[in-house]
This record gives structure tokens, sequence and C-alpha cells, in this order.
């Protein structure tokens, strides 16, 4: 990490005051761990089309709009082509679909000791991950759609449901025959 984006990164988490880097950092490597499983990896095209609406603060759909009205440079109506079209362009992840996929991403990092780590991290709901994740949107080190909400990321799942229910091994009843398969 650069030392620009290391001093972003504790800024931001000074301004929130309630979870370390780790839990920033985790959220941000689960963020593309998600992309990654729901939309496959991510191209050069896509990285520089995503380059282009953050520097000129437009939307997905506002780059949709200008590949369509034929106002895009060459060069970036080319790199659409090369995503496979308008269609395959936004990588967005819901506030739903990013708790799942960092519970996955959680599970496949630290088995049952994830609810654990996140927990020693001060995240202990999927509303934690919503926070992280807003506070980067503010500091402009994500972006959001227009219809994303911290809301969305409330009661996703208790960590209790998600990272222990599956895990759980059904017991006999005292009463049972233990000679008995």
């Amino acid at each position: 990490m650069s030392d620009e984006s290391t001093s972003v990164l504790r800024q931001l988490v000074e301004h929130l005051g309630r979870f370390p880097e780790d839990a920033f950092l985790f959220v941000r490597e689960g963020l593309a761990f998600t992309a990654e499983q729901l939309h496959g990896a991510e191209t050069p095209a896509h990285r520089k089309l995503q380059e282009y609406i953050s520097t000129h603060q437009l939307d997905w759909s506002d780059l949709v709009a200008a590949y369509y009205a034929g106002t895009l440079p060459a060069s970036l109506a080319s790199a659409v082509d090369a995503t496979g079209g308008v269609e395959k362009l936004n990588r967005h992840i819901s506030g739903r679909e990013l708790c799942w996929g960092l519970r996955d991403y959680a599970l496949s990092r630290w088995g049952l000791l994830a609810r654990t780590v996140l927990e020693s991290w001060n995240i202990k709901s999927t509303q934690d991950f919503g926070r992280i994740v807003f506070a980067f949107i503010d500091f402009d080190l994500m972006q959001k759609q227009t219809a994303d909400a911290e809301d969305d990321f409330e009661q996703v799942y208790t960590f209790e449901e998600a990272f222990e229910e599956p895990f759980r091994i059904a017991h006999r009843d005292k009463g049972s025959d233990r000679s008995k398969p």
C-alpha cells in the first residue's frame, strides 16, 4: 500500500473512530472478492472505465448514455466493447450481496474463527459492514449508486446464524439409544 493511501486510511479510521485499519482492509479486500465471485475477474478495460467515471464524477448510467449517444472518446467506446458491452459494464454489488460475500470471504480466510476475528475488530453485525462501506464512500474511496443506502446493510443476517449455525453438530436426544447407529 502506498504512503498516500496509508495516510488516507488512517484518516478514515480516525474519522469513524470505531474500527481498526484491519477492518477497513478486510472490507476492501472482501469487496474485490465478492465482485469477482459475482461478475468474474476485473479487466484492464473495466479499470480504465472506472477511472474515467471517477475522474469525471459520472455514474455508470452516464457512461452508458454517452456510449449510446456516440459521444464517448473512441478509446473508451472500445473499452466498453472489450468488457462485453454495456450489459457487463457495471460491476455493482448491493449491500446484501456484499454482506454475504464478506461472510464467504471471512470463512475462506479464517474458517470457524471468522466471527471471532470480526468481533475483535468491533464488527458485530452486517450494519457494521455498512458503516465501513459508507465511510469509504464519504472519503471518495468507493462509489455508490443513487439507490444505495446504509440501510441496505441492516439485519442481512446475524453473526450467529452466518458464522456458527452452519457448523453446529446435531446432537441426539439424551434418551436415545447410543448403541444404535
